[in-house]
């Protein structure tokens, strides 16, 4: 059985483009979700590459599903994937969330996130037509913090989120708002 897709579409930032996930991305996601890095998300301690596996093809599903979500981030030039950004909204989520994840320790500390996830903030508000946008993040995770800040976002104590505590809700402006 073939599963026909139309297009998922690619956005392009100054030095990135974003794309959905492929095959090729497998063994990057793998390497991260089995490193201590990816602890912040994870739903199992002790993770295995099975577990690697469900993880990725959510992401992957997830584009099927709802017809959007996380890209791929690439550098110009180069298609090998080093994180994955966008919009998210598992089942269970009680809002749709702008997630982030960086691979690859090479790719911090570059502003690649920021860059990336103002043209995802943009892309959800205006193509997918979001009202609104939160990310949820542990508190401990102090880059992932601060990039929420960077990008105008503040704290929602009312917000609900997934799963058990500690989580904050962080909410994002619309790109008109953040702009003004």
């Amino acid at each position: 059985m073939t599963v026909a897709l139309s297009p998922t579409p690619v956005l392009e930032t100054e030095r990135l483009v974003l794309r959905a996930p492929k095959a090729a991305d497998w063994a990057a996601w793998r390497d991260f979700y089995m490193s201590e890095r990816s602890h912040w998300f994870r739903p199992v301690k002790e993770p295995t590459p099975e577990a690697a596996w469900r993880s990725f093809a959510a992401i992957a599903g997830h584009w099927v599903l709802r017809g959007w979500g996380m890209f791929v981030m690439t550098e110009r030039g180069s298609d090998q994937g080093f994180g994955a950004l966008g919009p998210w909204m598992p089942e269970s989520w009680p809002e749709a969330e702008i997630a982030w994840s960086v691979w690859s320790q090479e790719a911090e500390g570059k502003g690649y996130v920021a860059e990336a996830a103002r043209a995802v903030i943009a892309h959800a508000f205006r193509d997918l037509k979001w009202s609104t946008a939160v990310s949820y993040i542990d508190p401990n995770n102090t880059r992932s913090t601060a990039l929420a800040e960077r990008l105008g976002a503040r704290p929602d104590p009312q917000a609900a989120y997934p799963g058990e505590p500690p989580i904050v809700v962080w909410r994002h402006p619309a790109p008109k708002e953040a702009a003004a």
